[in-house]
């Protein structure tokens, strides 16, 4: 009974830590994806033009205004969502974001990766860690617990 109190009382304090890593790990992710894109624009609209299925853009055909903001978009919800991961702000609704972004990443790009096992463990992985930070309640180390113990209660207002 004893052991199974002080493991308790140990994954509890790890949990912060663990959380921290996963936003980390998925911010790293996305944010070098993102950063990518910003690097070499013209490359990524070459991209988004003729590589990737992107649902929305029209029949597969891409003009160069809804390639634009499809790029746009992308890269806006990558970097973004990463800054947001990173300060562990509004960290549900960040991850929540990035998940289903994740989910149109492989949907767009399926006709690639599904070739590459590797490739969809990632996404899988990915979308795993970004469902369970969606889940997970405010942990200390994050802008999102600060702003919970600062914020004045209903009642005080």
């Amino acid at each position: 009974m004893q052991i199974s109190k002080q493991l308790s009382r140990i994954s509890h304090g790890l949990l912060p830590l663990a959380e921290l890593a996963a936003r980390l790990y998925v911010a790293k992710v996305f944010g070098l994806a993102g950063y990518s894109k910003t690097r070499d624009w013209d490359m990524t609209l070459s991209m988004f033009a003729e590589e990737y299925r992107v649902p929305f853009l029209s029949d597969g055909i891409a003009d160069s205004t809804s390639t634009a903001i499809a790029a746009s978009l992308a890269t806006g919800i990558e970097l973004m969502g990463t800054t947001l991961l990173v300060l562990g702000l509004w960290r549900k609704s960040a991850a929540s974001i990035l998940f289903a972004f994740n989910i149109a990443a492989v949907v767009s790009y399926y006709h690639v990766i599904n070739e590459m096992p590797v490739a969809l463990n990632d996404h899988l992985e990915w979308g795993l860690l970004l469902a369970l930070l969606s889940c997970l309640p405010t942990q200390v180390l994050s802008l999102d617990a600060l702003w919970q113990k600062f914020k004045p209660k209903r009642d005080q207002v």
